[in-house]
């Protein structure tokens, strides 16, 4: 497979049109699997920040306002369209920002970003109104207006995917949006605003400014008294300072935080399906994904067989080149990332856990930040790396005995998000995911998604649901309207 890698400069797109800054408001773009600069990006100023929500909020009242159903359904519609005929640049792109092999950008990212747009082009077009006849004396009806000006901050570990997640339900309701992508991989957003102008988006409904979080853009933004509401996908921590700055003006928030996923897998499961899975579910992008299971419970009978499988298919996993075809991990995300995932390695070591294999970085591997995967097993309940959030190729394996000791471990964490049961008891499956603390519960499989069903975390792991009507209603304020007959 040969790929011809391209980058482009990251500038500010608002109300429009790209525009400049000064040359030390620029900062570089590092390709994290070869350590090379790969061009520039533009901090935006408080300024253009303004600019970009003036611009959004005077699009409110624009031509916007005025798109019928059908026709905000053939932008959204579009724009899936034009993603999938740019697919392969914007797997380059992708692939390029985040050191993820082309082959899952190409399929997990871009070409999903496209099925987000063309869900909500047809779940558009699908709405009703409640309505409710109240004997005879009244009749009640609901309308819906577009909530205004939304702030989507975005995380690094699947740049477009997840922007599109917010963004195709924004302009589906009429809201209008300020994009903030994660400093580290600007690219894809970056086009993205092009493609969106292409479909015919009127200028202002879509604006895009990079930068950093605290004290810079995505401060400005989550102060800003002009913005009517924020979605944010990311890091726990960053979500309760978002939660501060966007409190005194009572803006509607949606979150989804980070995870410290179960993967519990009964005796009676067929362990060949289960380590196939697993695989992924422990490893996928590198383990930069927040429904990965990073804490495996598997039940004794079978904890040494499936750590001999397990150990033995991580270490076929080949890891390098993200344009090579064969390779299934690539780097992670940046510098400061690879030292917090070889940091959490080291506590591991620390708390008594052994590694059965991974650990370090990649021999033959001089430049760029890859981490083998890595398994460990030994580690208690209490453990640093069982506890907290790791974020990376690494994944903590542990023996349970009984259904109620191993309910106990999963729903032993500040966290809520994702959850997988292993098992071929049909009782025991209703009965366990029934009593997970989670948001999403996956039996005999993972990361299988339909985009009408409800996305998102309990406890710290967020704020509210995406997903079919949850995000429609979130970018929409809803009014019911009586009439006395």
């Amino acid at each position: 497979m040969k790929i011809e890698t391209k980058s482009i400069n990251c500038r500010n797109f608002i109300n429009g049109q790209f525009v400049d800054v000064q040359d030390e408001m620029k900062f570089e773009n590092i390709n994290p699997a070869t350590e090379e600069v790969v061009g520039w990006i533009a901090e935006a100023t408080k300024e253009q920040v303004d600019e970009a929500v003036a611009a959004a909020k005077a699009a409110l009242k624009g031509p916007w306002k005025d798109f019928t159903t059908k026709e905000r359904s053939q932008i959204l519609r579009r724009i899936g369209d034009l993603i999938l005929e740019n697919v392969e640049e914007l797997a380059v792109l992708e692939a390029t920002d985040t050191g993820k092999p082309y082959l899952l950008a190409l399929e997990m990212d871009i070409k999903r970003s496209a099925h987000n747009f063309h869900f909500f082009a047809d779940y558009l077009t699908s709405l009703g109104n409640e309505s409710y006849n109240q004997d005879n004396i009244a009749l009640h009806y609901s309308v819906t207006r577009p909530v205004g000006v939304v702030a989507m901050i975005n995380p690094w570990n699947l740049p477009l995917l997840l922007l599109t997640w917010k963004l195709a339900p924004c302009l589906a309701a009429g809201s209008t949006s300020i994009m903030k992508p994660a400093e580290l991989t600007p690219m894809t957003a970056t086009r993205l605003v092009e493609l969106c102008k292409e479909a015919g988006v009127p200028d202002g409904v879509v604006n895009l400014v990079h930068g950093f979080g605290g004290n810079s853009t995505g401060a400005f933004l989550s102060e800003h008294p002009d913005v009517d509401a924020i979605t944010f996908t990311g890091e726990t921590r960053t979500g309760t300072t978002i939660m501060k700055a966007a409190a005194p003006t009572l803006k509607k928030v949606s979150f989804e935080l980070g995870g410290k996923n179960p993967n519990i897998i009964f005796a009676d499961s067929d362990l060949d399906e289960v380590i196939e899975t697993t695989l992924k579910s422990s490893f996928m992008n590198q383990g930069q994904v927040c429904l990965c299971g990073s804490r495996i419970y598997v039940e004794r009978p079978i904890f040494d067989a499936f750590i001999e499988k397990f150990v033995a298919r991580t270490n076929e996993l080949k890891i390098g080149n993200p344009f090579e075809a064969s390779t299934n991990i690539g780097s992670v995300v940046g510098k400061e990332h690879y030292e917090k995932v070889m940091g959490y390695i080291d506590i591991a070591r620390e708390e008594g856990g052994q590694i059965v294999t991974g650990g370090g970085r990649p021999a033959g591997i001089e430049k760029g930040y890859f981490i083998e995967p890595t398994i460990i097993v030994g580690l208690t309940q209490n453990s640093r790396c069982v506890k907290e959030e790791i974020f990376g190729p690494v994944v903590a394996v542990l023996p349970f005995d009984t259904e109620e000791e191993v309910l106990g471990y999963a729903n032993d964490t500040n966290y809520g998000l994702g959850a997988t049961i292993w098992t071929n008891d049909l009782r025991r499956a209703h009965r366990v995911a029934g009593q997970i603390e989670s948001g999403i519960v996956w039996v005999n499989t993972w990361y299988l998604r339909d985009l009408r069903t409800p996305f998102g975390g309990m406890k710290h792991s967020g704020i509210g649901r995406e997903g079919g009507a949850h995000s429609f209603e979130f970018y929409c304020e809803v009014s019911n309207i009586t009439i006395k007959l």
